[in-house]
């Protein structure tokens, strides 16, 4: 046997350097990197074998390997007994496991087994036969993919008879291949990073890495270097300690075992369902859910493994713990603060401290609460509330004496208000104490008062008279009695005018617009 087993390839480059090129051995060895004395041994068999160059059409690597290593004797009934390759694949995805290390390890128990170049392309060989994402050497607990499908599965609304289209989530675990799935009603960001908890919880642990496509719930900006990520995304991630690393754009490979995934998903879970009527999405998810533990349980065919048992052997233990509670969604938002030291949220109005007026805010908003940031700090936190066209007010925020930025002050609109006239200044007075703190007051007044350089001050003046006959104390009604020429309409604005109109239920009054 020759000091060096090389491969079928090196030994025809060795035969074409010293027959076409005629190269000696030492610069053969150097080209080849070998040693020269491997190179003449090689040679010398090819002389002894009969094998000429250039080489026969018809010799195969395995008719060159059988007459240059004729088999005779006791030779002939030793066999170098082959690695578990579905092993050395699996062992591989372990951290800091390379092939090296398996080799030493095989040869330890098979001393006449392949040298390490050898057994090095015998793997490569055998893992070209796996399909592109099982060939990727996915480290265990490192990569969670993230998708959505591209089938969507209707769901019938029992009391409309409505059709509506529920889009299917899906999660692939790097290495074991570990599925999950799940359907929503739209690829919004509160059901995106939903789809993220209910993973982690449905693994029991957390990756270091998610992998989304560039989908625009995630990601707000599908930079090839530089992606963008959505804020609340971003908060997810840091909640979870996870780092979210987006699919290069026009890189097909980044995301290839997400879109696997889909594809398994696809064929095993939502073409089996594709007869069936839901009627809820909740019912949807339960027949998802069977069909997911079918999948996860079934053995696949190269690694001869289930997903469920290559994710017991190699991602459980890899995973980092769940935090102590689970994320809860939060949407942002960007606000400027009133005069009257408010943010409006959801046409609801929240207090900040006074000296943040005119200034630029973000809102941090979950089911329960209502916080407010001012340069990356929270300034303010409230119980969320529904009632539109309230205030949640803090004392802590208000100024001394109610006075707050420069010298706005209900006087103020008041003088204002007289300038124009007296029921301009009767009016802004009601609004004014219509409210628990005058302050909060102050947003509407503005809003009349700047009636004034649009349409002008007798028009306003006018409309404010017409407002007061009809007890219409409010911007929206000044807004609309200008809108339709009201004040202009020549009735007397100290009788109230019989409306002709016969009463209904869909007739608007006048406490519509109070």
């Amino acid at each position: 046997m020759p000091q060096e087993r090389l491969t079928v390839r090196k030994i025809k480059e060795i035969l074409r350097l010293k027959y076409e090129l005629g190269l000696s051995n030492r610069t053969i060895a150097r080209s080849c990197r070998t040693s020269h004395s491997t190179v003449g041994e090689y040679v010398k068999r090819a002389e002894t074998a009969g094998v000429k160059w250039p080489l026969s059409e018809e010799m195969d690597d395995e008719q060159m390997t059988t007459l240059l290593f004729p088999r005779t004797g006791q030779e002939k009934q030793q066999t170098i007994p082959k690695p578990d390759w579905n092993k050395v694949h699996t062992e591989l995805r372990r951290k800091g496991v390379t092939l090296q290390l398996l080799w030493k390890e095989y040869i330890e128990k098979q001393p006449e087994g392949y040298c390490y170049s050898q057994f090095c392309a015998l793997y490569r060989e055998w893992a070209k036969k796996l399909n592109p994402t099982m060939r990727l050497n996915h480290k265990a607990g490192e990569t969670i993919y993230v998708d959505y499908a591209g089938q969507t599965v209707p769901v019938i609304d029992l009391s409309t008879g409505e059709i509506r289209e529920a889009e299917i989530f899906v999660a692939v675990l790097g290495a074991s291949s570990y599925t999950y799935a799940e359907a929503q009603w739209a690829q919004d960001l509160a059901n995106w990073t939903g789809g993220h908890v209910r993973t982690f919880d449905f693994i029991g642990g957390v990756t270091e890495v998610v992998m989304p496509d560039n989908l625009k719930a995630g990601v707000t900006n599908p930079c090839r270097y530089e992606p963008g990520i959505n804020i609340t995304y971003q908060e997810m991630a840091e909640h979870y300690g996870v780092a979210v690393v987006p699919a290069r754009v026009r890189k097909p490979r980044d995301k290839a075992k997400a879109e696997v995934g889909v594809q398994v998903v696809e064929r095993w879970i939502l073409a089996p369902l594709r007869n069936r009527k839901f009627f809820s999405l909740a019912e949807l998810n339960r027949a998802i859910r069977e069909l997911l533990t079918e999948l996860n349980n079934r053995p696949m065919k190269h690694l001869k493994k289930s997903r469920k048992e290559l994710f017991e052997e190699l991602d459980r233990s890899a995973l980092k713990p769940l935090p102590a509670t689970p994320y809860e969604f939060a949407n942002w938002k960007k606000a400027r603060v009133n005069i009257d030291y408010h943010v409006e949220f959801d046409r609801h109005y929240y207090s900040v401290p006074h000296h943040l007026c005119r200034q630029d805010v973000h809102i941090r908003s979950t089911e329960r609460t209502v916080e407010i940031y001012f340069n990356g700090k929270q300034i303010a936190m409230h119980l969320r509330s529904k009632a539109k066209g309230k205030y949640t007010t803090a004392q802590e925020h208000m100024p001394p004496a109610h006075q707050h930025y420069g010298d706005w002050s209900p006087d103020r609109f008041i003088r204002w208000a007289g300038k124009i006239g007296n029921h301009t200044e009767q009016l802004i007075r009601i609004v004014l104490t219509s409210k628990q703190h005058p302050q909060q007051a102050f947003r509407s007044c503005l809003g009349v008062l700047g009636f004034a350089k649009t349409s002008g001050h007798d028009r306003l003046e006018s409309a404010c008279r017409y407002a007061l006959t009809h007890e219409i104390h409010s911007y929206r009604g000044i807004k609309n009695i200008l809108d339709n020429k009201l004040d202009l309409s020549g009735s007397d604005g100290n009788v109230p005018q019989c409306s002709s109109l016969p009463a209904h239920q869909n007739i608007r009054g006048k406490d519509y617009y109070n």
